[in-house]
């Protein structure tokens, strides 16, 4: 997969001080305005020691008009040794890591004999120095493979990972991370391999933007996860307007992960123990949540059919309820939300309609789950303990989806 090893040490300028190869630090999508802040949390992060920086070949220009052909030192941080690479498959996608970012990082982890490496996503300048190095820590333990950055978000923020991407993992695969496509991970050198193999699939067929979800893989492998809090970092948000066509990018990439490793999950049966949950004070800002209630509103009116055919009568039932319920007291029970995703997770691994159509059709059904998220922590439930509350109820509904899975016709609307 990665090209022979390369002598560094001879590209390496005397600094007096040897290069530590046991981390490697890989950037990408790094902009021109966010490069000096970045390499000065870097230097920060890892004061006295010398580590490696892989960077796109673009941006080394704008740092140092004299760089060496393999590594390249800055004078104002002395202590990163710069890597340009040119992406092996280049990704066109700037908000989070592609099948292109971890092909690029293995490669060059080989290359350069690193034992780890550290992938910081689009916008890790807004990281603290702190956090990087304890992303770092975790990452060079002699236990851990997946580390995965735990963010401390808004009530506003991250809701398709609270609604579906965190109950999912942890109800099907039994794993926690809150934040299964964090932006920010560490892997050791065989969870990085392991990414890479299954990235070289999608760039192989042209697919250098496709997404993959580590914690899912990890547990396949048997491997180790852990996670580390950033409690400082402004998430990178998606350039592209259109809502419906990210949701369908996200949950269609994990609907058929989870269809890829059915046979895992079906094996697996544990109840994870509760967060330990630390609320920081709710804002006092009052959401209009009026235009996702009357999205779901005329959706149940047109779409009712299309629903029909994936959701079972009792589902349906309850959505009536819903679609004539005053918006103060608007609430999509925990239970009855695990099981409509159930559903359409069902209906997309059966095509029963068109994969896009059906996840169209998904789209004010999560806008409603949202206006029911807003209005709960609006009343004075924390978020958090909300948001575990729907995962326990994932969990506990996941014999159901297991039966749906593997007796479709038994349980047909």
């Amino acid at each position: 997969m990665a090209s022979s090893p390369t002598n560094t040490a001879a590209a390496t300028p005397d600094t007096g001080s040897p290069v530590s190869t046991d981390l490697l630090i890989h950037l990408s999508a790094l902009s021109l305005d966010t490069l000096e802040p970045t390499l000065a949390n870097l230097s920060a992060a890892f004061s006295g020691q010398t580590v490696l920086v892989a960077m796109p070949e673009i941006a080394i220009p704008q740092i140092a008009t004299s760089q060496t052909a393999g590594l390249g030192s800055v004078p104002s941080f002395a202590n990163l040794r710069l890597l340009p690479y040119t992406p092996a498959a280049p990704s066109t996608t700037n908000w989070v890591l592609t099948a292109s970012d971890y092909l690029n990082a293995y490669k060059l982890a080989q290359e350069h004999n690193a034992s780890a490496c550290l992938l910081l996503g689009p916008d890790s300048h807004t990281m603290q120095p702190e956090s990087i190095r304890s992303l770092a820590d975790a990452t060079l333990s002699s236990s851990t493979d997946l580390v995965v950055s735990h963010y401390h978000l808004g009530p506003r923020e991250g809701l398709v990972n609270s609604a579906i991407l965190y109950p999912l993992t942890r109800a099907l695969f039994c794993t926690k991370p809150r934040f299964p496509l964090a932006t920010d991970l560490g892997l050791s050198l065989r969870m990085a391999e392991r990414l890479a193999t299954t990235a070289q699939r999608f760039t192989a067929a042209n697919q250098q933007d496709a997404l993959l979800w580590p914690a899912s893989e990890a547990t396949l492998a048997g491997y180790t996860i852990a996670e580390t809090d950033i409690p400082t970092r402004i998430t990178p948000h998606p350039t592209a307007a259109d809502l419906n066509a990210l949701l369908s990018q996200i949950l269609g990439s994990f609907f058929t992960d989870i269809d890829a490793k059915a046979a895992l999950w079906q094996r697996i049966r544990s109840v994870q123990p509760a967060r330990t949950i630390t609320e920081p004070p709710l804002p006092a800002e009052q959401i209009d949540v009026t235009p996702m209630l009357e999205s779901f509103q005329l959706a149940y009116s047109n779409l009712h059919e299309i629903w029909a055919l994936v959701l079972p009568p009792h589902t349906l039932l309850g959505l009536k309820r819903l679609s004539i319920m005053p918006p103060e007291a608007f609430r999509i029970a925990d239970n009855l939300w695990a099981r409509i995703v159930y559903d359409f997770i069902l209906a997309y691994r059966l095509r029963t309609l068109n994969r896009s159509h059906l996840l169209g059709a998904l789209m004010p059904l999560y806008l409603a789950w949202v206006a029911s998220h807003l209005i709960l922590i609006q009343s004075g439930v924390p978020p958090e303990r909300h948001i575990e509350e729907v995962a326990q109820a994932f969990e506990t509904d996941k014999p159901y989806f297991v039966s749906r899975w593997r007796w479709p016709d038994r349980f047909n609307p």
